[in-house]
C-alpha cells in the first residue's frame, strides 16, 4: 500500500493511493496510524468513494517526525571515496563502522516543495537522494533477523546539506538541520510491498541531468545491521525515521562541483516509491 499525508480542502488528511484516487482513513496523522497498525492489518474502509488526486495537495508522509531523522554518512563505498576526495579532514573514514549523525526537523518539506537557499549564509548547497527506513513499533535491542518485522515502510528523502556549513564547523549537525532541508514523499510504501531488505534503485536529476544512479542492495551498513547496532542503544519510536546513506553523485563529488542555486530543480526517485521533486528558492 502506499500511504500519504496531504491537504484537502485546508484539512490535513491521511490517505491510501489506489488506481482510483486517494482513500481517507481514520487517523488524525501519520504518526498515530504508524503506531496503530501494522502494514499487513491495514485494509481500506468499505464504501468509501475515492478522491481524486489532483484534488488534494501532497504534503510529506510525515510532516512532523517525533523524533530527530538518524542518518547515516557514507554508506555506499563510492560516496565515501568522492566526499574524501572532496576534504578528507572533514569525510575520511578510516574504520569499518557506521557514521551516525541526526536532523532536527520541525517540519519536514513536501513533495513538489521547496528547498530555501538561505543567501548570505550558505554558499554551497547540495543534494543526497536517500532510502528512509520508517520504524513501526517501539523498538529495543532488536536482533538483526528480526529488524523486519519492525519496520513500517520506506519513503523517499532528500538530504540536502550546506557543505560550507558541514564542513567548516567540524560537525553535520547544523549543516544538516536547517529548515526546509528535509524534503520527504511523495508516500510511504508499506513494508509488505516489497522484499526486505529491499533492493532498489535509487537516482536523483538536476534539472533533468542525472547525477546520481544506484540500488539500495549496495548499502555497506545494511537495514538489518542498522537497526540492531541503533537499537541496542537507544529506543525507536513508532514513526522514527532513518536514512540510510547516499551514493555517489552529490554536488560536492563532481569534478569541478556543481552546488545548487536558485531555481534548479531536483528529482529524487526509488524504484515503486516514486519521485520527490523540490525546487530552490
Amino acid at each position: 500500500m502506499k500511504l500519504i499525508t496531504c491537504l484537502h480542502k485546508d484539512q490535513e488528511r491521511v490517505g491510501a493511493l489506489t488506481e482510483e484516487g486517494v482513500v481517507f482513513l481514520p487517523c488524525p496523522d501519520m504518526n498515530a496510524l504508524i503506531e496503530s497498525c501494522s502494514p499487513a492489518a491495514l485494509t481500506l474502509p468499505s464504501a468509501v468513494r475515492p478522491v481524486p488526486l489532483e484534488d488534494v495537495q501532497l504534503l510529506a508522509p510525515i510532516p512532523r517526525p517525533r523524533q530527530d531523522v538518524i542518518c547515516l554518512g557514507m554508506n555506499y563505498r563510492d560516496h565515501a571515496r568522492e566526499a574524501a576526495k572532496y576534504d578528507a579532514e572533514s569525510f575520511a573514514k578510516d574504520r569499518p563502522a557506521a557514521v551516525y549523525f541526526s536532523k532536527r526537523v520541525s517540519r519536514a518539506g513536501d513533495p513538489e516543495g521547496v528547498i530555501p537557499q538561505y543567501q548570505g549564509l550558505v554558499e554551497r548547497l547540495d543534494y543526497e537522494a536517500e532510502l528512509a527506513v520508517i520504524i513501526g513499533k517501539t523498538a529495543g535491542n532488536v536482533k538483526a533477523e528480526d529488524a523486519g518485522d519492525y519496520v513500517f515502510g520506506y519513503t523517499v528523502l532528500n538530504d540536502v546539506s550546506a557543505r560550507d556549513l558541514q564542513t567548516g564547523r567540524k560537525q553535520w549537525y547544523f549543516g544538516k538541520s536547517l529548515d526546509g532541508f528535509t524534503p520527504m514523499g511523495p508516500c510511504i510504501l508499506t513494508a509488505d510491498e516489497t522484499a526486505f531488505p529491499p533492493a532498489l534503485d535509487i537516482s536523483c536529476t538536476v534539472n533533468g541531468e542525472e547525477r546520481q544512479r544506484s540500488s539500495t542492495s549496495l548499502l555497506i551498513h545494511s537495514i538489518p545491521e542498522i537497526i540492531q547496532e541503533l537499537s541496542a542503544v537507544m529506543t525507536l519510536l513508532p514513526g522514527s525515521i532513518i536514512a540510510t546513506g547516499t551514493p555517489a553523485g552529490v554536488g560536492m563529488g563532481l569534478d569541478p562541483p556543481k552546488f545548487l542555486e536558485a531555481g534548479d530543480v531536483v528529482a529524487c526517485t526509488i524504484q515503486r516509491i516514486g519521485t520527490l521533486r523540490s525546487t530552490v528558492r
